[in-house]
């Protein structure tokens, strides 16, 4: 019976054997040792497939863990050869950074940082050109440039926008009279008048002014002192409020806008279709209109800072004389209108006790129920 080979696994022995004719023999080669001969039969070839597909497959997954590690091994040698370069590079540029001569880091007495390879704020770094200067020009220059022309980017106190406002209270013989007198200070003085109350005395008001005064601010001082001679001071108080901030902005924005406007005007020249057109125009009616009343801001602004709002209030010293009648018919007159005063503190009074009144009556309304429902029991019983 011829034989075959089939691949069984270690075995103890080196030696294999063979079954021909009911016989082993062993049988020597150099795989013996994994390898036995069994006689062809259906059976054993089927065993022999099935051997094999086994050890196909345990091999062909070994072969694919063996594979897997060898492809990643070179990734993870590459990740740790690619860690220790940069740690090496850090630490080198670490301590190049706290070697080099002039190289700071943290804050200056301003309190400002320094970092080394950064350019100072006021300077241009080479191979950039700041926004709104000429390039190759650094702010330093642009600065001595500035001072040459006599002119400087800080605000001196010439400079700043202050509003000025106050109230004096003065007591003068004729308050009516003294109106004059204050309007003639002020226009001398450069002013205006924005109002102006005159109330003259009646039989239960004395005569009392009030005018609100617009004077120039650097004749401030002066005008006030001549109007303080117009009777006596009551009070005086004056109020300063800064608004550089404000009044900058607003010129900034209103620059922008004219800007702006330029541009659009330029832009409606160039249109060649009429929706082109079209939207120049609505963006220019935007702009203006934005424009104008930023200028109206900024003129009301102007003019609180160029005149100081004083407001002066004049009273009478003396109290009213109601007085005597000198004849018939004002006596009449005198005691009809002591007549009308009664009836209204009359009137007056009754209105003030009528809610008194009525709480009143209420109480009475049930204490006259409640004793009535009694006697009426009693009489029944």
């Amino acid at each position: 019976m011829p034989c075959t080979r089939i691949t069984t696994g270690p075995v103890p022995s080196s030696v294999a054997m063979c079954n021909s004719g009911g016989r082993r023999r062993p049988i020597r080669s150099e795989r013996a040792a994994h390898q036995v001969m069994l006689p062809v039969s259906p059976r054993n070839v089927a065993t022999l497939i099935l051997r094999r597909r086994r050890s196909t497959a345990r091999a062909s997954c070994r072969d694919a863990i063996v594979i897997q590690r060898l492809r990643s091994r070179p990734y993870s040698d590459a990740m740790k050869r690619f860690s220790r370069v940069t740690a090496v590079l850090l630490g080198t540029l670490l301590l190049a950074g706290c070697s080099v001569p002039g190289a700071s880091i943290g804050t200056d007495s301003g309190g400002s940082a320094t970092a080394p390879g950064l350019a100072e704020p006021g300077t241009v770094n080479p191979g950039t050109i700041d926004p709104g200067t000429e390039p190759g020009v650094s702010d330093e220059a642009l600065d001595t440039r500035a001072f040459q022309d006599g002119s400087t980017g800080e605000i001196t106190s010439t400079q700043r926008d202050v509003i000025t406002t106050g109230m004096v209270s003065i007591t003068a013989d004729d308050p009516i009279a003294s109106v004059q007198d204050a309007v003639t200070i002020t226009e001398q003085a450069g002013g205006r008048i924005d109002s102006r109350t005159e109330n003259p005395a009646t039989d239960n008001q004395p005569a009392s002014a009030n005018l609100t005064l617009r004077i120039p601010s650097d004749e401030l001082d002066r005008t006030l002192a001549e109007l303080k001679q117009l009777g006596t001071v009551n009070f005086v108080s004056l109020n300063a409020s800064d608004i550089t901030q404000q009044t900058q902005d607003l010129d900034a924005r209103i620059t922008s806008l004219k800007t702006s406007v330029e541009r659009l005007l330029a832009l409606m020249v160039e249109a060649t279709t009429t929706a082109d057109l079209i939207a120049v125009e609505n963006a220019l009616s935007e702009r203006q209109s934005e424009l104008e009343g930023l200028q109206a801001q900024r003129d009301y602004l102007s003019d609180q800072v160029d005149f100081s709002t004083l407001t002066l209030e004049l009273y009478s010293t003396g109290t009213v004389d109601p007085g005597t009648p000198d004849d018939f018919w004002d006596a009449v007159a005198a005691g009809w209108n002591a007549l009308v005063s009664a009836l209204g503190t009359a009137i007056v009074g009754i209105g003030f006790a009528l809610p008194w009144l009525l709480a009143l009556g209420l109480v009475a309304a049930i204490v006259y129920l409640v004793i009535w429902l009694a006697r009426k029991r009693h009489t029944a019983a």
